[in-house]
């Protein structure tokens, strides 16, 4: 089965699915370049009002292939950069998609994924979900701007914990701390998030626009330098040996043995 992103436009929506099933929706650049062009695309398209982000099955998106990304270590740094580079336009188009745009979570939002449900303005959620930004474990640092969203979401402690430590944390308990907006039972999360972006369509646009372009000058002014920094992390990361381990332990399936 082939990896892709199905795109769908119906009664003012966007309905963007990450379909990889075989590896819990996995993003691979592909998918993340066929988002970039929806979304820009979209933009400019009075027949799409708001768009709503989910992953087909029972997870939103499991973060980055991991066996293509151990390949890169055996490859120029510069490849590295243009392989998260896909990324992080796929961000900057979330964030500069002048109309509302909810993640719909259900099962793992890991990694990449973490961070995609993070660059959406609203997140809803099956109250089972999980979310994780395990980076570390593997030896590498996130991309994908976590390390300035999630800094401004939480409290600066709780944020450097998921971000140092790798542990999942529960829809629940985001909901809590004001990251997930809606909890919804498993397997609600695509209608809810559609119903509502369905109200926000119905609504004043234009002002949603000038509004979400206004809280991007507020929230992450730096955001795309930002992105520069964790690519630039990333990238240096990758190659070293903590990271060899780190990928060699995760696809062997066993604990990490990191040099000390």
């Amino acid at each position: 089965m082939t990896a892709r992103l199905d795109v769908q436009t119906r009664d003012g929506l966007m309905l963007l699915t990450i379909d990889n099933l075989p590896q819990r929706n996995a993003l691979i650049p592909d998918i993340s370049r066929a988002a970039t062009a929806a979304l820009r695309l979209a933009a400019t398209d009075p027949a799409v009002r708001a768009a709503v982000l989910s992953g087909a099955g029972e997870h939103f998106c499991s973060g980055g292939n991991l066996a293509s990304l151990r390949e890169f270590q055996d490859k120029p740094r510069a490849a590295v950069v243009e392989r998260i580079g896909v990324l992080n336009e796929l961000v900057r188009s979330m964030r500069q998609f002048p109309k509302p745009l909810i993640a719909a979570v259900e099962g793992a939002a890991a990694g990449a994924g973490f961070s995609l449900a993070l660059a959406c303005d609203l997140i809803v959620a099956a109250r089972d979900a999980r979310f994780s930004m395990a980076y570390v474990k593997i030896g590498v640092s996130p991309d994908g701007a976590p390390t300035l969203l999630l800094p401004r979401a939480l409290p600066l402690q709780l944020a450097s914990e998921l971000l140092m430590e790798g542990a999942p944390i529960g829809a629940e308990r985001l909901y809590q701390l004001g990251v997930v907006n809606r909890i919804v039972e498993p397997g609600q999360a695509l209608a809810e998030a559609q119903a509502w972006a369905q109200k926000l369509a119905q609504g004043a646009t234009g002002a949603i626009g000038n509004i979400k372009r206004l809280i991007n000058q507020s929230a992450c002014p730096e955001l795309a330098s930002h992105l520069e920094l964790e690519r630039d992390s990333f990238s240096d990361l990758l190659h070293a040996p903590e990271a060899r381990e780190g990928f060699a332990a995760f696809l062997e399936k066993r604990p990490a043995n990191f040099p000390k």
